[in-house]
């Protein structure tokens, strides 16, 4: 790519997010958060968490047997989860396709994370897969409960991590819905997401939180000095 070509690409660019943040601006203003919450129930995924939760604290109290061990592993969960999150979307959302043979191998996950990138405000896109969150259900709920000593220990983790997993997708969401943030802390998130969609997105990994991870992972600059990025819409596209 020529000098001229990057240059136009840049001017491109820096169009698409002032005309995509310009947009965003007049839609947030309307919509109050308690009607932003009454549509975040009319997708499958949230319903399904929500199912695990009930269960898994249902089933908990009634096995009973409280001990303060039971807590140790949500803790480490809630301090780590900034990490996983960042883990995620780097190396599962941000999945790059590969051929092996005549093989592709991609997952329903990146393929829709790509779709998501390309109209953040592709509202279904915005919440987890139905079929891959079922496999991930399926799948952390039978090895918590073969990791942990104690049924009660599994059970107290499972809700643990359904109850993270609502926040994410209520976080996420509402991000992309159209609510105004007001308090300091979700304007900080809001931006930090928006930043990683309409600048570069290359950077500002988390979702749920701001300036935790990303900075650990050098991955939270100032945004003055990063390029808008030509691919943010366009996923593993050349720049």
């Amino acid at each position: 790519m020529t000098s001229d070509d990057k240059a136009a690409a840049e001017r491109a660019a820096r169009r698409r997010l002032a005309e995509d943040e310009a947009d965003i601006a007049s839609r947030r203003a309307a919509a109050p958060l308690r009607q932003v919450f009454g549509r975040f129930w009319r997708h499958p995924s949230p319903w399904m968490i929500l199912a695990v939760l009930a269960a898994a604290l249902t089933w908990r109290i009634a096995e009973g047997g409280w001990q303060r061990g039971d807590l140790w592993a949500p803790v480490v969960l809630v301090a780590l989860f900034p990490l996983l999150e960042w883990l995620v979307h780097v190396f599962v959302l941000h999945w790059r396709p590969r051929t092996v043979g005549r093989l592709t191998v991609d997952t329903e996950l990146a393929r829709d994370h790509r779709r998501h990138h390309a109209d953040p405000r592709d509202v279904p896109l915005v919440f987890i897969p139905w079929r891959s969150l079922a496999a991930v259900i399926a799948g952390y709920a039978a090895l918590a409960l073969l990791a942990f000593p104690r049924l009660g220990q599994a059970l107290t983790f499972i809700a643990a991590v359904a109850a993270v997993g609502l926040a994410y997708e209520w976080t996420h969401y509402l991000i992309h819905s159209e609510h105004r943030p007001r308090s300091r802390l979700y304007k900080a998130v809001w931006r930090n997401h928006r930043l990683h969609h309409y600048r570069n997105e290359h950077y500002w990994f988390t979702v749920t939180s701001s300036g935790t991870a990303d900075r650990l992972f050098g991955t939270f600059p100032d945004p003055a000095a990063v390029p808008v990025s030509p691919t943010a819409k366009n996923l593993h596209a050349a720049g």
